[in-house]
């Protein structure tokens, strides 16, 4: 197991809230100030939450080979910010291009974002990460890493609204074995995006799905958690 990284206090930054605040002021300021803009996110809202499929290849092709390289960018970007939560990513994707083509979008992008979150956390350490994490959460993690391991990497990834990107951060600054890492990661995504590709456009079946999901995926995590201190309490 890796060795817990200790290191000095060091406080959060609000650099990523501030960041966020400004992106999500600016879009609304231009929605609201700029007609093309507004123009384009109605359109852009109505084609993808219309349930037609033919519409909504049709909207999506205009943006050639930028789409795709948009979403893909998007994921790693919100690893810092607050702006757009991944599991809304994830449906956007699913919808805009379909189960087949947005699921190998997204597979690409967690795998971008996951190693690009990794690294930072490898070469930059425990500072860096708690600066955009926070102390707590960076402790909490490396703890159940250090316990758990892999399968602490498949449970957060499974859970769509687990911290993702904490994780990607510590597994770097513990120094988890990279390729074993990113296989936790894939293994822990799939069930998710199989399952948002598999419901598709029904919203109200996605909200509930992704809800389910999470407390699933959380109380199994909890119960192993449980047997394996039992376990180890039982031994000799």
């Amino acid at each position: 197991m890796p060795e817990t990284i200790e290191t000095t206090s060091v406080k959060k930054s609000k650099a990523p809230l501030y960041i966020s605040i400004g992106i999500i002021a600016a879009v609304i300021l231009s929605y609201f100030f700029i007609p093309q803009v507004q123009e384009f996110l109605d359109k852009g809202w109505s084609v993808l939450t219309s349930g037609d499929k033919q519409r909504t290849q049709q909207w999506v092709a205009q943006f050639g080979w930028f789409g795709p390289l948009v979403i893909i960018l998007t994921m790693i970007v919100q690893m810092f910010l607050i702006v757009i939560p991944t599991p809304i990513l994830m449906v956007v994707a699913i919808i805009a291009y379909g189960p087949v083509w947005g699921s190998l979008i997204l597979f690409t992008a967690i795998f971008l974002a996951s190693s690009f979150g990794y690294f930072i956390g490898r070469y930059f350490g425990p500072v860096i990460v708690e600066k955009l994490i926070g102390p707590k959460s960076e402790k909490k993690i490396s703890s159940f890493i250090e316990d758990y391991g892999f399968w602490t990497v498949i449970v957060i990834r499974l859970s769509p609204f687990l911290s993702n990107d904490a994780i990607s951060f510590v597994g770097g600054v513990l120094k988890m074995g990279y390729w074993k890492f990113i296989g936790a990661t894939m293994i822990g995504i799939s069930p998710l995006i199989i399952f948002i590709a598999y419901l598709g456009g029904d919203y109200e079946r996605l909200k509930t799905g992704l809800i389910w999901t999470s407390v699933v995926s959380l109380m199994l995590f909890i119960l192993f958690v449980w047997w394996d201190k039992k376990k180890r309490k039982h031994k000799p």
